[in-house]
């Protein structure tokens, strides 16, 4: 069963291998095609623009979070002051507050996925935005340095061909 997994990753890997082949002979057969590459995710992370939308998301989401992180540690105390206290206890009163604090960290578990919902639908929103303004750059860029293709993410990029941080720049520079 094995063999045969592996055996499907090495048929993909040729693909791949063949297909790369294949596309950079393309290339390579009209010389004046010009191609460049852009790290998205260190534009991403680096530009002023995402760091001006981390400070956001943070001012945004801080309060939220740290109420979720004191709910979390008020559970954490009631569960531990009830295993203390639970051997004293009558059954009655122990069960009671077992259903308490399973509530409890219910609720928690809902405000926390909602939190992470939330979280990610405004990153997403966020990055778009920046996403936008980056492409508007790559295509000036491109326009600028007469070049052709613009790929993002490569396994290997000669320098000469990464574009990212005049995209950063030119982002930087925005206002």
């Amino acid at each position: 069963m094995k063999f045969a997994q592996s055996s499907k990753w090495i048929q993909f890997g040729l693909v791949a291998s063949i297909a790369t082949l294949s596309a950079s002979h393309v290339f390579a057969q009209d010389a004046g095609t010009r191609v460049a590459v852009v790290n998205s995710e260190k534009v991403f992370n680096e530009s002023n623009l995402a760091k001006a939308m981390q400070t956001r998301l943070q001012n945004e989401f801080s309060k939220r979070q740290n109420d979720l992180r004191d709910s979390a540690q008020k559970i954490k105390s009631a569960a531990e002051k009830l295993d203390r206290d639970g051997a004293v206890m009558n059954e009655s009163e122990r069960i009671r507050r077992q259903r308490e604090l399973a509530d409890q960290d219910r609720e928690l578990q809902r405000k926390q996925r909602e939190f992470t919902e939330d979280l990610n639908q405004r990153t997403f929103e966020e990055r778009a935005k920046i996403a936008e303004k980056a492409n508007l750059v790559l295509k000036q860029i491109a326009e600028q340095r007469k070049i052709d293709v613009i790929v993002q993410e490569a396994a290997y990029v000669s320098p000469k061909a990464d574009v990212t941080d005049d995209v950063i720049k030119a982002l930087n520079s925005l206002k």
